[in-house]
């Protein structure tokens, strides 16, 4: 009876990382528009950066990025230098009307620039914006990357955060995924950075991945412990080929079913909160003294499209070929191929190609999947406070959805809507329950368990 409520609920949904989601995004959202909403920031508003590196040097198939292999350099030199152009474009925008309190250096993979770039590009994001003392600061690294004077940079570019992929330590998985990685280089970059004063580690984890049992993903977060680090994110492997052509590579017949994917994620989480880690939303799990559990447990938690976060800064600034943006008036994005990318820069331009202004039901649907996908609750008070009688229409949509439910998967008190144990690995399923475009587009997703 319950596997066949996994299979019902494992529907393909959307991952919620933001509302509307990224495939509803139009081109009726300009460059032009881009600008005067950065006009429009307030003084002194806080903001965070996220900043795109599109390459890697290998490709590895289970990857849903926006990235492409290469095998020399001089293509991260040319698009750095076009990264640099679209830097100060956007600093010259802002001027020093706002202050930097996060950023992001992902990809891709970021720590395939050389020493001397990442400090420069570090210098030249210094000097277009106003970075605030206690700056969050973190970066992804593939340990393939590393060296020493790599580490060096990293720490001398006041890094505070570094996150290594591991998907799997099975060897067996690893080739399946192309994505071979030892535990003892792992380790490395996590003792290199640690001794180098970084002052937090997340090491992500996937289940889900071709011939992956629970016995080798058991494997892998034992050794995972081992490391001890501050927060451990447990994604399910996103299997979208008609999106990622490179994900072909992967034989299909090899991957768990919705079930195995449940018991794999039950599996491991169940291990990772006996081993002293606080559940954070879905998929993430951290130290208690982590400042995301402490946000978590202050109902302060957040989620972008870096997953889970403490940034409550009103705008994201995306920086790079396909980064997105988050302002007060909507989301944006950037031209995804790096050359068109470059060619706008290179004109003097925003790379701006498309994006979507939030309506006011947009804002109330956001927050109330927001609310849910942090939280696992939604409070019919704050609702009616933050949106007053507009929120009626989604008040319909929870009695509905707590009529409907004959599998114990919320409770409704006339007050709070909340997800129970049972129904927590499910909430993407009932968070749909509030997408009013997802009945609209043609764009498929990943199933939701």
């Amino acid at each position: 009876m319950f596997d066949d409520l996994i299979r019902r609920l494992s529907k393909p949904v959307p991952r919620y990382t933001s509302y509307p989601t990224a495939p509803h995004f139009h081109e009726g959202i300009t460059a032009q528009t881009y600008g005067d909403w950065l006009h429009d920031l307030s003084a002194d508003s806080a903001v965070s950066l996220y900043v795109h590196i599109p390459f890697c040097d290998r490709l590895c198939w289970f990857c849903g990025c926006n990235t492409k292999q290469v095998q020399r350099y001089d293509p991260i030199a040319h698009y750095l230098r076009a990264l640099m152009g679209e830097i100060e474009t956007v600093g010259a925008r802002l001027g020093d009307r706002v202050r930097v309190t996060h950023l992001h250096l992902g990809g891709g993979s970021p720590s395939m620039l050389s020493s001397s770039d990442l400090l420069l590009l570090a210098l030249k994001l210094r000097q277009a914006f106003v970075i605030q003392t206690d700056l969050e600061f973190s970066i992804e690294i593939d340990p393939n990357d590393m060296s020493a004077d790599r580490y060096d940079a990293f720490a001398a570019a006041g890094i505070t955060r570094i996150s290594v992929g591991v998907q799997d330590f099975d060897p067996k998985v690893q080739e399946a995924i192309n994505r071979i990685q030892t535990v003892e280089q792992t380790r490395a970059v996590v003792d290199g950075m640690r001794a180098r004063g970084v002052s937090s580690v997340n090491l992500d984890v996937l289940y889900g991945l071709p011939h992956q049992t629970e016995a080798s993903l058991e494997g892998t977060i034992d050794a995972v412990l081992e490391m001890t680090p501050d927060r451990i994110a447990l994604f399910g492997y996103a299997h979208v080929p008609w999106m990622k052509t490179h994900q072909r590579m992967i034989d299909e017949a090899a991957l768990p079913d919705v079930v195995a994917r449940y018991h794999q994620s039950r599996l491991a989480a169940n291990r990772l909160i006996a081993a002293g880690y606080e559940p954070i939303g879905i998929d993430h799990f951290a130290l208690p003294q982590d400042n995301l559990a402490v946000a978590a447990r202050a109902g302060r938690l957040r989620r972008n499209f870096q997953g889970y976060t403490t940034d409550d800064a009103p705008a994201l600034i995306g920086l790079g070929a396909s980064a997105i943006g988050s302002l007060p008036q909507g989301y944006v994005q950037n031209s995804v191929p790096t050359s068109d990318y470059m060619r706008r820069v290179q004109s003097g331009g925003l790379a701006t190609v498309r994006g979507v202004e939030l309506s006011e039901d947009d804002r109330m649907r956001s927050y109330a999947i927001e609310q849910l996908m942090c939280n696992f609750k939604v409070d019919v008070a704050q609702l009616r406070q933050r949106f007053g009688e507009a929120s009626g229409v989604l008040l319909d949509d929870i009695r509905a959805l707590y009529a409907m439910d004959g599998e114990g998967l919320v409770s409704f008190d006339g007050e709070r809507l909340a997800m129970t144990e049972r129904g927590r690995p499910f909430v993407r399923a009932i968070a749909a329950v509030f997408d009013a475009y997802l009945e609209t587009g043609k764009q498929r997703h990943s199933v939701a368990v």
